[in-house]
């Protein structure tokens, strides 16, 4: 068990004894969740009984290598079992929605291996507000604005470099000269307008400045959805995904099997095969290559399709729970794949739901998030074009933003 305290504790600490406006907070070891030795956890709790609600934030010894955003923060209910619940959500999370994203930086960021089992919290009264992220590029302060933490209906993600309250400036300025290296910062605006620092991350050893590259044969799209807009052209390795094809072959299994079609009979593992392979080419790719697109012929499957496949084995119930449960997972591994893709190419607009990290976290300074997209009416036209000019998984994609502001993309 390490005995090292993580990062982001050890941070809020030093900003904390430096005067800063952190909130009060609490960092509970993975040892202690073994041992059920929570009584300095119940005296912090008391104080917040009132609120009903804490923040529980990720705090693993290794976590300094990952990227921020990768490990959860979960907003549970301030007593012992909601903090349980907590970190053992997280712990899940880290073999399961987030082993793509772990395993991929450790492949491609040389982040080391980890034992989920080692990941502690760190608890926060839970607060009202707006998530702001802040870092210095270049010689400019840049603020991302991500989220409000109660409305329902907020604004786009946006990055300004003229904050809604200067104070910001001069803080992020502070905040960074005391710690002494280039900090990634995020804040809790609160309605009243009071400033706390709830996470500050090291990333001087991180690289900030993206890369451009070249050009070739084209097809004319209709929109771009960009957070940041800073260059106009871009390549990436592409994963071209036809899930309806997906869901075609399928019901071919399903038919084989129900009726005995074939040469060869199908068992039902068979179809279970056809759906663990996708899974499995899905996560080659993504550990194959650290920034791709994702070239969407069909990403949303159409409820036609999902209805056929769930009711075609009714006759054997046992195997048509099997199959729907299969494929309700299956649908999480797509997710999975499509959130480790920071450029989407598809039929009018993909929207992905961008938390604070995702939103404005190191990668996308590096490689801001894109969405390409085509309208509907336009889908047979394009989608046709896309196979006349052959499009396959692991071809370089051009894409080029035209001076009259439309994507054009073309096979490098």
């Amino acid at each position: 068990m390490s005995t090292r305290l993580p990062e982001k504790a050890l941070l809020l600490k030093r900003l904390k004894d430096g005067g800063f406006s952190v909130p009060d907070f609490l960092y509970v070891p993975a040892e202690n969740f073994k041992t059920n030795d929570f009584a300095e956890l119940e005296v912090f709790l008391k104080n917040y009984r009132d609120g009903f609600k804490v923040i529980a934030r990720s705090a693993h010894p290794d976590e300094e290598y990952f990227k921020g955003g990768t490990f959860d923060s979960v907003t549970t209910y301030s007593d012992i079992s909601g903090i349980k619940y907590a970190r053992k959500r997280m712990v899940n999370a880290s073999r399961t929605a987030k082993g793509l994203s772990i395993r991929r930086q450790q492949k491609f960021n040389r982040a080391p291996e980890i034992d989920p089992e080692q990941m502690g919290v760190i608890l926060m009264p839970f607060m009202d507000g707006s998530s702001v992220m802040a870092k210095m590029i270049g010689r400019q302060w840049e603020f991302g604005y991500c989220r409000d933490r109660q409305q329902k209906l907020s604004n786009e993600p946006f990055i300004t470099r003229i904050p809604h309250d200067r104070k910001l400036i001069d803080l992020s300025t502070g905040i960074q000269d005391f710690l002494g290296f280039s900090c990634e910062i995020e804040y809790i605006i609160t309605y009243d307008n009071d400033i706390y620092i709830v996470q500050a991350k090291d990333i001087s050893g991180f690289d900030l400045k993206e890369m451009i590259e070249s050009e070739q044969q084209i097809i004319l799209l209709d929109g771009i959805r960009r957070i940041r807009k800073r260059h106009s052209y871009r390549e990436r390795p592409i994963f071209v995904m036809d899930n309806q094809s997906f869901y075609l072959e399928v019901i071919n299994q399903c038919e084989k099997m129900v009726h005995g079609w074939g040469d060869q009979p199908t068992v039902f593992e068979d179809i279970l095969g056809v759906i663990s392979d996708y899974q499995q080419t899905l996560e080659s790719f993504a550990l194959q290559y650290w920034r791709f697109a994702v070239l969407g012929l069909s990403i949303l499957v159409p409820g036609d399709l999902r209805q056929i496949v769930n009711h075609y084995l009714e006759d054997t119930p046992e195997l048509q729970k099997q199959l729907s449960q299969a494929l309700y997972d299956h649908h999480y591994f797509i997710d999975r794949f499509m959130a480790e893709a920071d450029t989407v190419i598809a039929r009018d607009k993909v929207r992905l739901n961008l938390d604070s990290h995702d939103a404005y976290g190191v990668d996308t300074v590096r490689n801001p998030l894109w969405s390409v997209y085509w309208y509907q009416k336009r889908h047979a036209e394009v989608c046709a074009r896309i196979r006349s000019i052959g499009f396959k998984t692991g071809d370089i994609i051009g894409i080029e933003i035209n001076p009259d502001g439309k994507p054009q993309i073309f096979k490098h």
